[in-house]
């Protein structure tokens, strides 16, 4: 079967935000006007995914509330759509927990998500499919079962390269404060999540500089043990430099481009009170802090890596790289992180992501899926109206609660609504 062709690339603008504007600018010389792109899931199909025996459902445009009790499979359903975006959850979520239990007892255990995406004038089908890797895998050893992948575009089997950024989404949670206050991890891999679903360069680069990384890092204590020599270092030190000097390099004009975004959000939530500004700290030596060229990167990476050689050998490790970098969020100079209050720190997170839409909007052309989980719950009156506000803009808005007494009841007039229950949508 012949691979139809996917969407890559910038398409036409959209109609802007109503909490702050952005001008749509792609690859920096092509402007569009205020047209609104469709982009918008039709058909979602699950199978065995988590609380979801089989469903199958046509999402509608606009703005749809799905509501219901605690653990009736609202987030289930909006992480299914994360997946379909990119192909992975989680990564405190193995890819066996989202396949159903009853039907992990099964010989042959599996979970599909799959899903209509209308792009413009073009139709995709988007499928992961999540399955044993043996079917040797016995009931006892389902806690620990091995998962193998198969993601496909068009019923055609593809690299995680190829599919992720078909489907655009930003995901809003109350976790999402932890990406504020909690350790530089989850910070570098919002990043990555974010450039790969508009940059399948920066993906390719992050998959490689991974490997390097794992091999370096084994020939490190190689090194170490006597059994190979430092001389050996300097291939895989350019390898390292090569793909991570990328991952730098994009993610500085990523993060650029959300703090100016991410400013007049927060100052409007906060009336002004609070001013954003959000700093990356690469992982490069001093010498990062003036390089904001791809070859300066390269040069600096390059001479941080010589300085460390005798501390890395030491210690058996790489000690120098994008593995290593963090971002953090102030407010007149003071690291929320640190000193925020959890509630500064939720505002902070909630102008992260509706400035990431607005990022990934000028990188496409697109206006991404908006996913909010539950997220009104722990908002004041004053943001939650707020909220609803900025939300009314787009394309496709999926939003869960426990009941629907928080939203104003003219957005609840526009919104379809459904309720969930044990896993089944009316």
């Amino acid at each position: 079967m012949a691979r139809e062709p996917g969407f890559r690339g910038p398409q036409m603008g959209c109609c802007p935000l109503p909490i702050f504007p952005v001008e749509l600018v792609v690859d920096r010389t092509v402007r569009y006007g205020h047209w609104r792109v469709s982009l918008h899931i039709g058909h979602l199909s699950l199978k065995n995914f988590r609380n979801y025996l089989g469903l199958e459902f046509d999402l509608p445009a606009g703005i749809s509330v799905f509501h219901g009790a605690n653990a009736q499979g609202k987030t289930n359903l909006l992480e299914s759509i994360c997946l379909l975006a990119t192909a992975r959850l989680s990564r405190r979520t193995p890819d066996r927990e989202l396949i159903n239990w009853a039907a992990i007892q099964e010989p042959m255990p599996f979970a599909r998500v799959s899903s209509e995406i209308q792009r413009k004038e073009q139709k995709l089908h988007l499928e992961v499919i999540l399955m044993p890797r043996s079917q040797a895998q016995s009931q006892s050893d389902a806690s620990a079962m091995p998962i193998q992948k198969h993601l496909r575009v068009n019923g055609v089997d593809c690299r995680a390269t190829d599919f992720i950024g078909q489907l655009n989404t930003v995901m809003f949670s109350p976790r999402d404060v932890d990406l504020i206050s909690e350790e530089p991890a989850l910070r570098r891999r919002y990043l990555d999540i974010t450039n790969s679903q508009v940059d399948s360069q920066y993906l390719r680069a992050l998959q490689r500089y991974n490997r390097v990384l794992e091999r370096r890092n084994f020939l490190l204590r190689r090194i170490a043990s006597r059994q190979a020599k430092p001389g050996e270092m300097d291939f895989w030190d350019q390898e390292l430099v090569r793909s991570g000097a990328y991952i730098v390099f994009q993610r500085r004009r990523s993060l650029v481009k959300l703090s100016e975004l991410s400013a007049p959000i927060h100052h409007r939530l906060t009336d002004g009170r609070e001013p954003l500004a959000i700093r990356y700290y690469p992982n490069l030596g001093s010498q990062a802090s003036g390089a904001d060229t791809l070859e300066g990167i390269m040069e600096a990476f390059s001479e941080a890596l010589r300085a460390a050689r005798e501390e890395e050998l030491a210690r058996g490790v790489s000690l120098i790289g994008p593995h290593r970098d963090d971002l953090r969020f102030l407010v007149e100079g003071i690291d929320m992180g640190t000193f925020g209050s959890r509630g500064q720190q939720r505002t902070i997170a909630l102008s992260l992501k509706l400035a990431e839409s607005g990022f990934m909007r000028t990188q496409t052309g697109e206006m991404p899926v908006l996913l909010l989980d539950d997220v009104l719950s722990e908002l004041d009156e004053t943001r939650r109206h707020q909220l609803l506000d900025a939300v009314s803009g787009y394309e496709q808005v999926l939003m869960t609660a426990t009941d629907l007494d928080r939203f104003l009841p003219g957005f609840l007039t526009r919104a379809e609504k459904f309720k969930i229950e044990n896993g089944a949508i009316s």
